[in-house]
């Protein structure tokens, strides 16, 4: 009986678990020695991926990794983009711009700038795959900074220290760095730690409705030569950290349009960024994303959406 509670419990943690995992993860020198030395990796990092740039399973210039160690898990994605870093550092700077930006993953059902006297915190609300009261949903409370922001090199943090059951140390990195007159080079990483009751919450979740959910590593082939592709913790994550990147590539290539269009070009752009992987990504049709998501930024920016969200 006691076995019984305790796995039904793991089943219930687990879905307060699964929403938050979809939010989720220089001190010592002067600031110009900091982005001096953070560029040049990146830069570093641009050339030894240029094969995998080139030629990967995306089908786009894009390398993603994961990795896992006892209590942390961490996924990373580097890509290719074709805009100018004029365009792009500004782009990915202000606070309500993340906003923009992280409002596109199906799970987050809201974002708010929050912090007095500073505007330095982004309040996210993160529910279900559907329409859900905020009452609902659970309140991560990322703290945001622009570590650096130069001529040609920009690094933004975004962290949270407590998340669900045991989980903690949410964080989304990203950096970007110029490479010529009209490329940039963008680094995203998404990571969290967990501890035991965590981890027994996620292991309930991927036994049960998450269990034939897929990462996008390749991990072996079969004896017609199809991919397998990596599951489990490490596959959570990397599905994670690609919806993330993706609402950064919608937002970045909406930029473009006029501004009353490019609410309409960030949504329907994000859906088509997550049907180029069907596989792992695929979660609902066109019209439902939609319809939940305007029904959502409307909630969002009408009056007193601050109080309800809390």
């Amino acid at each position: 009986m006691q076995m019984k509670f305790a796995a039904a419990g793991f089943v219930r943690g687990s879905r307060l678990l699964w929403a938050a995992l979809l939010v989720c993860a220089v001190a010592g020198m002067p600031a110009a020695q900091a982005q001096a030395q953070d560029a040049v990796s990146l830069l570093a990092r641009y050339a030894a991926l240029h094969e995998q740039l080139a030629s990967n399973p995306f089908q786009h210039p894009l390398y993603l990794e994961s990795s896992q160690t006892a209590d942390e898990l961490r996924g990373d994605i580097y890509a290719l983009v074709e805009q100018p870093y004029a365009v792009v550092g500004p782009a990915l700077q202000d606070l309500d711009q993340w906003c923009d930006i992280l409002i596109l993953h199906l799970n987050v059902k809201s974002c708010r700038a929050a912090g007095q006297p500073a505007r330095d915190r982004l309040s996210l609300n993160i529910g279900r795959k559907f329409n859900q009261p905020l009452a609902d949903t659970y309140l991560v409370e990322f703290r945001y900074r622009v570590l650096v922001a130069g001529p040609d090199y920009l690094q933004v943090l975004l962290d949270a220290e407590d998340g669900p059951l045991d989980s903690r140390h949410y964080r989304i990195a990203l950096e970007v760095v110029a490479l010529d007159a009209r490329r940039s080079f963008l680094h995203l990483s998404y990571s969290y730690a967990y501890g035991m009751a965590a981890s027994l919450a996620m292991q309930g979740y991927l036994a049960t409705i998450g269990r034939d959910k897929l990462g996008f590593s390749i991990v072996g082939r079969t004896a017609d030569g199809q991919p397998v592709y990596l599951g489990g913790l490490r596959g959570v994550v990397e599905r994670n950290t690609m919806r993330y990147y993706l609402a950064v590539e919608a937002y970045l290539g909406a930029l473009s349009a006029p501004a009353p269009e490019q609410l309409e070009k960030r949504l329907n752009d994000w859906y088509a960024g997550v049907e180029r992987y069907p596989l792992q990504l695929h979660e609902l049709e066109r019209d439902e994303y939609l319809d939940m998501k305007r029904q959502e930024i409307q909630r969002q920016q009408a009056p007193g959406a601050d109080a309800a969200a809390q």
